[in-house]
């Protein structure tokens, strides 16, 4: 009976997990990531705990809370951690300002949520016009990045690519993808351990509305998505 409670609190608590992946695209404070993952260490310690044998039930629910509060608090820390160290090697700061996508004075953002860490680039640093191949200096920023990886080679890295509506959507679904995969490529080439995923959205994903040549410059960006586990990954095209 006990292996059954105890098989129960674990899947209670991936559910717990789960519905926190869905926030996924909600930004947050720098401490912010760090709360959340103790809080669902926490909740999913309890769980375990009411199910330890022998002993206080209210003894086992505290010992179990600090547990899964240990457990989850390092998940955020590290996040908040490897999104400060990411920002430091590209000589910036976290910034998890929802609004600062919208600056065009900012082609280079490190922002962080409970989920993962993103790095975004805007075209125009990355790539000449129409061309799918990262500039000397861009290649430079990337391999930055490959220094952080090194420390953290379980990160799985996902790198998307992303257009204005200028051209057909299959056109710039194939920019999109040569371009995510080009630099998901020199990260690959770097020589890091991690798993690297590369996909293409076209112009399925604009950050602002391509009426303008300021907002589709905007919408002209990679991203690059740096995911603790699996169940952190989100489809980055919606």
């Amino acid at each position: 009976m006990k292996i059954k409670l105890m098989i129960s609190s674990i899947v209670a608590a991936a559910m717990i997990s789960g519905c926190a992946t869905k926030t996924g695209n909600q930004t947050i404070d720098n401490n912010q990531s760090a709360i959340i993952g103790t809080t669902l260490g926490a909740l999913a310690g309890i769980a375990l705990g009411n199910n330890i044998g022998g002993g206080s039930k209210s003894r086992n629910k505290v010992i179990g809370a600090v547990a899964g509060a240990a457990i989850g608090g390092a998940i955020g820390y590290n996040l908040d951690q490897q999104a400060k160290e990411v920002a430091n090697s590209l000589d910036t700061n976290v910034n998890n300002n929802p609004n600062a996508a919208l600056d065009p004075n900012q082609d280079l953002i490190v922002s962080n949520t409970d989920n993962y860490v993103k790095i975004m680039f805007r075209d125009a640093m990355m790539f000449e016009t129409n061309s799918a191949t990262p500039t000397m200096s861009a290649n430079s920023k990337i391999l930055k990045v490959t220094s952080v990886l090194e420390k953290y080679p379980n990160t799985l890295v996902q790198v998307t690519g992303h257009t204005d509506s200028r051209g057909t959507h299959s056109y710039n679904k194939t920019l999109s993808e040569q371009r995510a995969s080009n630099v998901g490529n020199i990260i690959y080439n770097s020589g890091v351990q991690n798993q690297i995923f590369s996909k293409g959205c076209s112009f399925d994903k604009p950050i602002a509305p391509n009426n303008n040549a300021t907002n589709m410059a905007l919408n002209r960006r990679v991203e690059v998505y740096l995911y603790p586990n699996q169940e952190s990954v989100i489809d980055t095209c919606k």
